[in-house]
């Protein structure tokens, strides 16, 4: 929508108060609320003041004035407020200066689009992002100088097949979650009320279903699009359906790792580059694929280490990061097979779906930056004309330890992560995408903020093995 079509729209539905959402540094929307009064033409313009020395990982608080600008093609309803509200995305920008602020998540993305289009070797990137998720029906968590714990409940979980008073059965087993009719799928109807919610503010999406883990571990797939607006859409999906599982008195989680002895929750990254209305990853080469997609593939696996810094961004992380439990830590490509990082898709001949899908990102990540930083590893891949050495179709779980050696994996932890970010990080520089700052901001944020409190804090497992020693 432009401006004009969003007062009208605004007034046609009779909306009461407009909300204003950003994202934060780490990747969470945060939002405050204005009355219609102030929904008008110089909105656009001038933007509404904010303190930004409150959000995580920004400004000092001697230097704290901001400005959120919406953005109107983002307009829609908000389905979750009692009163009619429109809900905008908002880009950041400096109240002095006028220009976008370095830090802004979505800024960053903005300028990976302009860098494609400047390199010329595409105009438009499109991401599909398989966000999966699990829908609990609770979950305490507390940690102080004395205890630590979690406990997950769910009716689905596996566990509960044991559970006195009236107990149906019908639990998916672990990793048999992928995906049984119901009763055992008792999830059926929450994620078609997402999809619904979905498609009202303008998601379009392609299937739903359970996934392979137990207690409710779900999928939406949403139809792809270009880079800024996928990621747009991801927060509005995520913020979906945590609202619609409230409604239901559950709770949704994207965390990668909330169930110990069952598959982790990805974000498989389907991607691809188009120029002037034609697909540039479609060729001759293997499975399909042009020399440019091959180059791609290459930039992408040379680069994966520092990319999982952005990509896999928390120590949970690495807990599905780990052999055996279908997640992709191996650095290869193939077509079809899901135990290589790489997968190129078969489902369909037409050069218009040849794409590449990326298996190892999760959804804990920012997706404005997760995908920036993939496009121009990417891009790095194109313009250096990186081999990504030859594809691996067979089983890489089970493949003989001679073989197995020679195949690059994943970092095993946040740490080692971060560590690969800041010796390899020039690719994400290039055309100011990226600055100095903003990842020095990241690396230092993640070591103060998640990797130093998880290592100085005794874990519950530990009183399990050592207590007795």
């Amino acid at each position: 929508m432009t401006v004009k079509e969003v007062l009208e729209y605004a007034k046609k539905n009779k909306v009461e108060m407009v909300d204003l959402k950003f994202i934060d540094f780490p990747g969470t929307w945060q939002h405050f609320g204005i009355p219609t009064t102030e929904l008008h033409e110089k909105l656009f313009e001038e933007g509404s003041g904010f303190d930004g020395s409150s959000i995580r990982g920004w400004q000092a608080i001697n230097n704290s004035d901001m400005l959120v600008v919406p953005d109107p093609a983002t307009a829609c309803l908000d389905p979750f407020t009692k009163i009619p509200t429109l809900s905008m995305v908002c880009n950041i920008v400096d109240p002095i200066t006028r220009d976008p602020y370095q830090k802004d998540p979505r800024h960053i993305a903005q300028k990976a689009e302009a860098h494609l289009k400047s390199t010329g070797i595409g105009d438009v990137a499109y991401f599909g992002p398989e966000a999966e998720f699990f829908i609990f029906d609770s979950v305490r968590f507390d940690q102080n100088s004395h205890s630590g714990y979690y406990f997950v409940e769910s009716e689905e979980g596996i566990w509960n097949s044991g559970k006195e008073g009236t107990n149906l059965g019908y639990k998916p087993r672990h990793k048999e979650g992928y995906f049984p009719v119901p009763p055992i799928d008792s999830q059926e109807d929450i994620r078609a009320e997402m999809v619904r919610e979905m498609e009202k503010a303008g998601i379009q999406v392609e299937k739903e279903h359970h996934e392979v883990a137990t207690a409710g571990q779900a999928e939406i797939d949403m139809r792809f699009d270009s880079l800024v607006t996928m990621a747009d859409k991801l927060m509005l999906y995520k913020y979906i359906c945590k609202n619609v599982a409230k409604r239901h008195n559950k709770t949704v989680t994207f965390m990668p790792k909330p169930l110990y002895g069952d598959n982790g929750t990805g974000m498989h990254t389907h991607q691809s580059i188009w120029k002037k209305g034609k697909p540039l990853f479609a060729g001759d080469e293997y499975a399909g694929i042009s020399k440019t997609c091959l180059y791609y593939i290459g930039g992408v696996l040379k680069h994966a280490h520092a990319l999982a810094a952005l990509t896999n961004p928390t120590t949970n992380s690495y807990k599905r990061l780990t052999p055996g439990f279908e997640a992709p830590v191996n650095l290869a490509y193939s077509s079809r097979n899901r135990s290589a990082s790489i997968r190129i898709p078969m489902y369909s001949p037409s050069p218009k779906a040849k794409r590449i899908e990326v298996r190892f990102p999760d959804p804990s990540c920012n997706p404005y930056l997760a995908f920036s930083a993939m496009l121009m590893a990417g891009l790095d891949g194109i313009e250096n004309k990186i081999d990504p050495g030859e594809p691996v179709d067979k089983d890489l779980y089970e493949l003989p330890a001679e073989e197995a050696a020679k195949i690059k994996t994943m970092p095993g932890s946040l740490n080692e992560a971060i560590d690969a970010l800041a010796a390899d990080h020039d690719f994400l520089l290039k055309g100011g995408v990226f600055s100095e700052e903003v990842l020095f901001t990241w690396i230092e944020y993640k070591k103060g903020k998640e990797m130093d409190p998880m290592r100085l804090r005794p874990h519950p497992y530990e009183f399990f093995l050592y207590y007795d020693v």
